[in-house]
Order: structure tokens, then sequence, then C-alpha cells
């Protein structure tokens, strides 16, 4: 017994020094993150920009206190410049649980990976979903049900990136690492899967550019003459019976006339 007791002294004494380290990595760690989170001014600045686009964009909202107070879309991205700066500094787990968290409360997900730029206008909002690598420049609007999302085949950066002063309308969706430029407004219900242009208007599935620097874009087709694929295929397959009919027809015919 006489030997357990001073291995058992080491090895308490060995494991309380190493939590005793880590937790002084830790302290550390945070203490340089909070030097180098925005500060003061820099960040009442910023939320109370936010808070001012919404008001001027929203036409429900009557003031800023009633936004600051009851817009869920200005809560979640107050809180995502939190959690975006622990992300940042290596606090990955605190900043998902945070997310998470706000996700419950206003049914917005944003990852703490995103890159969001000041005075977004998060309308309504239930259902919005903003992926880890997606960037989203200033005085942008979105509405509920968005998704800037990946397609699941690309790594590294698969989210799109979308410019300043776009419009994405209510569950319309951008998947994959492509660009959607300045002043650019994608319809509700459209689900783009390549670049849009600055200056433009998107619409459809999959979303197609139907205006361009406030002209129409010449399309080939209109909306009522869009060929319809399954009618197309129908009617070949349809040619092809009645041509095989008219086959198995003319040997009945000779095989009567032989007997």
């Amino acid at each position: 017994m006489g030997i357990f007791i001073p291995a058992g002294r080491f090895f308490i004494g060995f494991f309380t020094e190493r939590i005793h380290i880590q937790h002084e990595k830790s302290s550390r760690t945070w203490r340089r993150a909070c030097k180098k989170a925005p500060q003061g001014k820099e960040t009442t600045g910023e939320t109370a920009y936010d808070a001012g686009q919404i008001k001027k964009r929203a036409p429900a909202a009557t003031g800023t206190v009633e936004v600051i107070t009851l817009y869920s879309g200005f809560h979640a991205v107050t809180a995502h410049r939190l959690t975006h700066a622990l992300h940042e500094h290596g606090f990955v787990l605190s900043a998902r649980a945070i997310s998470q968290g706000m996700k419950f409360l206003t049914g917005i997900e944003i990852h703490p990976g995103a890159v969001i730029g000041k005075g977004l206008f998060i309308d309504h909002g239930s259902g919005v979903v903003i992926g880890e690598t997606a960037v989203i420049g200033d005085d942008c609007t979105i509405y509920q049900g968005v998704t800037l999302g990946g397609t699941g085949k690309h790594t590294g950066k698969r989210h799109p990136t979308i410019g300043n002063n776009v419009m994405v309308g209510a569950g319309a969706k951008v998947l994959g690492p492509i660009k959607v430029g300045d002043n650019a407004k994608i319809a509700a219900g459209a689900i783009v899967l390549s670049e849009i242009p600055s200056n433009s208007t998107a619409v459809g599935i999959p979303a197609r550019v139907v205006r361009l620097r406030g002209e129409r874009v010449v399309q080939d087709l209109d909306q009522l003459n869009i060929p319809d694929p399954v009618a197309k295929e129908i009617s070949e397959l349809r040619a092809r019976v009645e041509a095989l009919e008219e086959k198995t027809k003319e040997k009945d015919e000779k095989n009567a006339d032989i007997q």
C-alpha cells in the first residue's frame, strides 16, 4: 500500500497542474479575444445603424424602440456579432451554443462563421438559414424562408456571397459558392444556382435574369410559350406507338391474305 499513496499523489498533482495550465491558456485567449473584439462606440454605432436601417425599411415599424425590443431579425443579427467574434477567436463551441439558442428564440439560424455587413434587415425571419461560409454585404434585406446554403458537392467556400443593397425575396434559395452582385433583386420562391450580375432582377426555378440595369432582358421564350418537356415526350411516344400499331395491322392483313 505504501507505494500507491506516493503514486496517487503524483498523478493528482500532475493532472491538477495540467488543468491549471489549460485554464491559464483559455484565460489568455479570452483576454486577447476581448481586446480584439469591437468595443464601445464601434459596437454601439453598428447596432444603432442596424436598428436605424430596419426602422427605415420596415413599413410596420413605429420607432427604434420597437425595433430593438420586438424585431427578431434585429435580435438574431445582434447576437451574430457576438458569436462571430467568438468563432473567429477559437471559441467555436460557445459560439455555436449561442447561435443555436438564438435559432430557438427567433427561428433564424446564422452560422457563427458567416460574415455579415452592417444594416442587414431580416424581415419576419422565420425559417431563414445562413451558412458558415456565406458573406453578406451592407444594407441587404432578407425575407422569411430564405436559405443561403450549399449544394452538398463543394468544400471550403461552399455558400453564396451577397453584394451590397441586395434584396432576397421570401422563400428564395441561393445555393453554392456563387456571387450575387450589388443592388440585385431575387424574387420570392426563386432558386438561384448561378451568378447574378449587379443591378439585375432574377426570377424563377432555376432563377434567370429578367431585368438588367432597369431594362427588360430579351428572352427567346416568354412565360406563356414555354415548351412542356413532359408533353413533348408523351407526344413522341404516342407517335411511335401509332407507327408500331400501323406495322402490326399491316402484318395481320398479310397473314389473313395468306390464310
